[in-house]
């Protein structure tokens, strides 16, 4: 589990060199791209306005 993926759209950005957006969305590829990895990045929404989380699970 990954968390604080989203960030404020900017993780969809390819121009956003911010470290965090660029963190994240490495790690989203990375599981993506991973022939043991299945996951899902879910945005959530609570006091911040944004906010979300990676979940991976490797396959067998």
């Amino acid at each position: 589990m990954v968390d604080n993926v989203v960030r404020q759209g900017q993780v969809a950005d390819a121009r956003s060199t911010s470290p965090d957006v660029v963190g994240s969305r490495t790690v989203i590829e990375l599981i993506g791209s991973h022939a043991r990895l299945t996951g899902t990045a879910l945005q959530t929404v609570g006091s911040k306005g944004h906010d979300g989380f990676a979940l991976a699970r490797v396959l067998a």
